[in-house]
């Protein structure tokens, strides 16, 4: 049996946000967004920084504040967050439409300072490269199915963290590697799962071996 809920519109989903006062917000993001791919630098630079910024706070309140986190960060535009300044910091600092925190802020001032320094694409490449096989993932069922944390997550955040990146722990790592469509950790039962199971092997995500990963 799994844990999916049905919803007041009668249709089976995921059971995370599904309380009546979040619900709207939670459900348009459940079917539309999270466990689709998710390709371009900028797109996914802005994964990173939401994710990075949600931890220790509720999704929702990120989600709720995400129109003002892409006005105060140039919609996650690479090359624009990397010319950010001190001024900018400060800036960002009094904006109440984002989370105030000055640590969370360097770090996606200095990721996007990383993210500039390399090739178009290459950022989108890194990390899809971390995308296990996904013949080796059956359907979670129930929430204590899904792990916190993977192999894959690990040693992505290994990974960037090697290259400069902060705030992307294997923990966050894998938030993103779920909300980007990199797995599929939408319920058995859940409506969406089928639908992001397309859109994976459209996208041809999922490859076995990632790296620094032993393949099973």
């Amino acid at each position: 049996m799994s844990d999916v809920v049905t919803a007041p519109d009668g249709i089976p989903r995921c059971p995370w946000g599904m309380e009546s006062e979040q619900m709207a917000d939670y459900r348009a993001y459940h079917d539309t967004e999270w466990g689709l791919p998710v390709h371009g630098d900028d797109a996914l630079f802005e994964r990173m920084s939401l994710e990075a910024f949600q931890s220790g706070l509720s999704w929702i309140t990120i989600l709720r504040r995400r129109p003002g986190f892409r006005s105060a960060f140039a919609d996650f535009r690479i090359p624009a967050v990397a010319r950010f300044t001190d001024a900018d910091a400060d800036r960002l600092l009094a904006d109440p439409g984002i989370i105030r925190n000055r640590a969370k802020i360097a770090a996606t001032i200095g990721n996007a300072r990383v993210a500039a320094a390399l090739a178009p694409g290459e950022l989108d490449e890194l990390i899809w490269s971390y995308a296990p096989d996904r013949a080796d993932r059956p359907a979670p069922r129930s929430r204590d199915d899904v792990q916190p944390v993977t192999p894959e997550s690990t040693a992505l955040a290994k990974d960037l963290k090697k290259r400069g990146f902060r705030f992307v722990g294997p923990t966050t790592a894998y938030a993103m590697m779920q909300a980007c469509g990199l797995v599929n950790d939408h319920l058995a039962g859940c409506h969406v799962r089928a639908a992001a199971e397309a859109a994976a092997r459209r996208d041809g995500a999922g490859r076995s071996g990632a790296p620094g990963v032993a393949a099973g």
